[in-house]
């Protein structure tokens, strides 16, 4: 459980780390996490948490302490992110969106993935209502929306599409797919439909057999049912792409020759926003672009240095109607 409270925390040197003793049973372990989920996601004081379970506020307050020094809740500092209403507005006109949300940014790109990724948990917050059946992609971007996330109508979550490693992708992901996706449901109090399986599989043979998968194919058959879905955006690179490091070099200028420059969910688009095919379709477990066509909201969060382009492109395609992002790639956008 994350907390949604967050307090600041002292740049002191801290204390010598304590042993942790161990929870007496079962009995003790649901009580303090029901009680943090009361305290941290229900905003209940200890005082009424004390009446429902007829304990003192003592113990209340030191099921709380329990519960911090276990890890059942995380407590952290979010920063609330500025605004730009006039360059998200430009934005949202000059591309013909049903939303644009323009943040400041920062220099640091980390920084950065974190401000979209708490300006889109706050957004799906505001957007998302009960029954909705709400698709998470993979990405940088959209895993730190799942770590951002502190509250979600009751509704459906599904994953987009199968785990890229951290090690492909980089080492400074926030979380997996599986993570925000449990994590959406476990604030939501609705159903998860994870996929438990690779994004790129070696062959088609093997991809078709996976799909078969009940597990997998409990989430695949709800890709047509999506109300809303959240992607990242990708370019054509190492550093961007979670398809470009999984390939090998052949591979990977078959389809730069095909010109391919973004990607949305390992699916490819040239520069003017065009779907480019090739037998990469046959080993993705993903949704795919005439799927999230039929989706009547799809939020993209991207934004930091180098991303404006790919931005563009799927821009271009018309596949998405939210888009949040920051304000130099907004700019670039423009420009």
């Amino acid at each position: 459980m994350s907390s949604s409270e967050r307090a600041p925390q002292s740049d002191a040197a801290p204390a010598a780390a304590q042993p942790k003793a161990p929870f007496k049973g079962p009995a003790e372990l649901v009580l303090v996490s029901t009680v943090a989920r009361r305290f941290y996601l229900d905003g209940r004081s200890k005082v009424e948490i004390a009446d429902e379970f007829g304990i003192s506020r003592f113990k209340v307050a030191r099921a709380l302490e329990t519960a911090r020094d276990h890890g059942i809740v995380r407590i952290s500092i979010r920063v609330p992110a500025r605004i730009d209403p006039d360059l998200s507005d430009r934005l949202r006109a000059a591309f013909g969106l049903q939303r644009a949300i323009v943040v400041d940014g920062s220099e640091d790109p980390a920084q950065t993935h974190r401000q979209l990724g708490s300006v889109a948990a706050d957004l799906l917050a505001e957007v998302v209502e009960d029954g909705d059946v709400l698709g998470l992609a993979w990405g940088r971007t959209v895993n730190a929306v799942g770590a951002e996330l502190t509250r979600l109508a009751r509704c459906t979550t599904v994953q987009l599409g199968g785990v890229v490693s951290h090690r492909t992708y980089g080492e400074d992901a926030s979380e997996g797919s599986v993570e925000s996706v449990q994590r959406a449901a476990q604030l939501s109090g609705g159903p998860a439909y994870p996929v438990y399986a690779p994004l790129i599989l070696p062959d088609a043979t093997t991809a078709r057999a996976l799909r078969g998968d009940p597990g997998i194919a409990g989430a695949l058959e709800r890709f047509d049912r999506l109300t809303k879905a959240v992607v990242s955006i990708g370019g054509w690179d190492e550093q961007s792409s979670t398809v470009y490091a999984c390939l090998d070099a052949r591979a990977r200028a078959h389809l730069s020759g095909a010109g391919v420059r973004a990607e949305i969910s390992a699916q490819l688009f040239d520069s003017a926003g065009t779907r480019v095919h090739s037998e990469l379709d046959e080993r993705v477990l993903a949704i795919t672009d005439a799927q999230l066509a039929r989706v009547p909201d799809v939020i993209a969060v991207a934004g930091g240095p180098g991303k404006s382009e790919a931005i563009g492109v799927v821009l271009r395609s018309g596949l998405i109607s939210t888009l949040v992002t920051d304000a130099a790639t907004a700019t670039e956008l423009l420009g």
